[in-house]
């Protein structure tokens, strides 16, 4: 399909058995113009910005990073910020529906001309062009990519597109608690929207699909891969990141199970990744 006929898809399409719709690929048909329009009262753009505060910015600012590479720029929430906040950002997503609506929220939230990139993740560096110091995946976006051949060539192209001390933060669900039968509803930081319901339609080890409900009465799907947390620290260390600090919930050692870990993962040499 052209970029254009992708912009005007209306309707999700999971076949007969969405249970066996586990593609990478298909995130493309996931994010349709009718969830995307409603994206954002799912995250709600206020209260999610109390609820993180300066987290990120912080990470970013402590490490000396001027330019940052949003691969995973949605409706642009956190490219907003960054800018705000004088980073050189650019925006990349593999979704074209979701491009356009981070590109016009620019504009309405305080007249930021977003420099927006359609890339897909495992051709990262074919698509986008130049060396960040820090690339960011948020959203718990890294969970659409349903093969570990796709999760590795992916990594391998962030760690590529970062200079020599450069560093990713990447997150995920906490799918440890939801596989384990101990969490699994709506998130309290990331999707703040008061009438929106984001549950588990199904879980099991290779899926977790959930169900959006939304106030006008439209239910919408997203199918993704339940990544464990040592799983996926076990991935950016074998892509070659040296130190990675894991955070649950913005906090370094949460108190409570946290809905979110946030991984930052540094590229610069250590002699030992571990001290």
């Amino acid at each position: 399909m052209t970029e254009n006929v992708l912009t005007e898809i209306r309707e999700q399409a999971f076949g007969e058995n969405p249970l066996e719709v586990r593609e990478t690929d298909h995130y493309t048909q996931e994010y349709v113009g009718g969830m995307v329009d409603r994206w954002d009262d799912l995250i709600d753009w206020e209260r999610r910005a109390e609820g993180e505060g300066r987290f990120f910015i912080d990470q970013l600012k402590a490490r000396g990073v001027r330019s940052v590479l949003d691969v995973a720029t949605g409706t642009g929430f956190h490219s907003v910020r960054l800018q705000e906040a004088g980073f050189d950002t650019v925006s990349a997503d593999g979704s074209p529906q979701m491009l356009v609506k981070a590109f016009r929220n620019g504009l309405e939230n305080g007249g930021h001309l977003l420099r927006v990139v359609h890339a897909d993740w495992r051709w990262l560096n074919r698509d986008v062009h130049g060396e960040f110091d820090a690339v960011i995946c948020l959203g718990n976006s890294f969970t659409h990519l349903f093969s570990e051949h796709d999760r590795r060539k992916a990594l391998a192209e962030f760690y590529a597109m970062l200079k020599h001390d450069g560093v990713l933060i990447i997150d995920q669900r906490n799918y440890d608690a939801l596989l384990d039968g101990k969490a699994g509803g709506k998130s309290t930081y990331y999707y703040c929207g008061t009438e929106v319901e984001a549950v588990p339609d199904h879980v099991d080890d290779g899926l977790a699909r959930y169900r959006y409900e939304f106030p006008d009465g439209s239910e919408y799907y997203l199918n993704m891969y339940p990544l464990r947390q040592d799983y996926l620290r076990g991935l950016l260390r074998d892509v070659g990141f040296q130190r990675i600090n894991t955070f649950g919930d913005f906090q370094e050692k949460p108190v409570d199970e946290p809905d979110f870990f946030i991984h930052v993962a540094e590229k610069t040499y250590v002699e030992d990744p571990d001290a």
